[in-house]
């Protein structure tokens, strides 16, 4: 039977170097250190391996990072390389060894499954990973799986937690710490810290801050992680209380000015980074009356406290105080502060309306 070290390698898709003096987990292992095994993918991920790397570091730690999982290299800079997960490149970067960087199509593969028993970790933690865990991963770590989720579980389970929730426009969300079950976001709750939402925070900023939160949340917890005491205080999860937050879609980034601005504003907060927000106006030639149809992406925009569309043009667009003001349902107005043309960088709304030349703007 293959060694666990030849089953490492087989999964392995990286060949830089490394030197056991550079790894932060590489130092030999005392027999009181438990393996941990953590699972991610994205970059926010990273935040909370370093935090793991950082404790594992300290000479009483009572744990050490055992592997990392993390999803196979991919097309990324516009599928020009292929280049490793950010975690697995975090990972490198930090001195990690490739050889327990593990990189599964699936996670219920029977090769990774055995790999996995080989290392005998004491738990699993997962940040964003990306994958399904079967249960036949899910028995294998005594003390469990804990996922660290961007949502004060029950509400928002699912792929898009944070999305979901600013575009619904929460004064307040969270992020919790809970033990991995079958079932979509299900498992009791060890932990969990609120994080109070602004009216002016993008997905991708929010989604960081409570990854970093959700960080400390965990190293605060990992004692009772490990001695086992947090399997007794966790809490099961209110099911008459959960929401969904579906993955996002392409077809959703359309804006509808019909609605009120409020809505409109949350969706550009929730989402941006991807797939963004879009819409389709009409520029008006005043001297010959010729309408050409553009596209613009809306990045950033605020809800207008003042101003109203009462009466007039309807579907015209005016500029003031540096935004563009758009008419939306309800009498309100969208204050569009920063938009993109296709294949252009950001530009601010004062840029793009004096590049206008006095040409006029309507939504369509």
């Amino acid at each position: 039977m293959s060694s666990p070290a030849m089953m490492l390698r087989r999964f392995c898709c990286f060949s830089t170097a490394v030197s056991p003096s550079t790894s932060s987990s590489s130092s030999a292992p005392t027999a009181k250190k438990k393996p941990l095994v953590f699972l991610g993918s994205p970059q926010v991920s990273a935040t909370v391996l370093d935090a793991l790397f950082n404790a594992s570091s300290s000479p009483d730690s009572p744990f050490e990072v055992a592997a990392i999982v993390t999803q196979p290299p991919a097309r990324r800079n516009r599928g020009k390389k292929i280049m490793p997960s950010p975690v697995a490149q975090h990972a490198l970067n930090r001195g990690f060894s490739p050889e327990l960087i593990l990189t599964p199509e699936r996670a219920g593969e029977d090769s990774f499954l055995y790999t996995l028993r080989a290392l005998n970790p004491d738990i699993c933690i997962t940040a964003a990973y990306g994958n399904i865990l079967p249960s036949k991963f899910l028995k294998i770590p005594p003390l469990g799986t804990v996922n660290i989720h961007p949502s004060l579980l029950p509400l928002y389970r699912g792929a898009a937690p944070v999305q979901r929730a600013i575009q619904d426009g929460v004064k307040e969300t969270g992020v919790s710490l809970a033990f991995t079950v079958r079932a979509l976001d299900a498992g009791p709750v060890i932990a969990s810290q609120r994080w109070e939402v602004d009216d002016r925070i993008k997905a991708p900023d929010l989604l960081d801050l409570l990854f970093s939160e959700g960080s400390k949340l965990l190293i605060r917890e990992l004692p009772s992680l490990l001695d086992g005491s947090a399997q007794a205080k966790a809490k099961p999860q209110d099911e008459t209380k959960a929401t969904l937050a579906p993955k996002i879609t392409p077809e959703e980034s359309w804006l509808c000015f019909n609605e009120e601005a409020v809505t409109l504003h949350n969706k550009v907060r929730a989402f941006a980074g991807w797939p963004g927000t879009r819409a389709k106006f009409a520029v008006m030639d005043k001297e010959n009356g010729k309408q050409n149809v553009i596209e613009l992406k809306i990045i950033t925009t605020r809800v207008c406290s003042e101003i109203r569309s009462e009466g007039g043009e309807v579907d015209g667009l005016s500029f003031a105080n540096g935004a563009l003001l758009v008419p939306c349902g309800g009498g309100t107005v969208l204050e569009v502060l920063e938009v993109q043309l296709p294949g252009k960088k950001v530009v601010n709304a004062a840029a793009f309306w004096n590049g206008l030349r006095g040409q006029t703007l309507k939504k369509l």
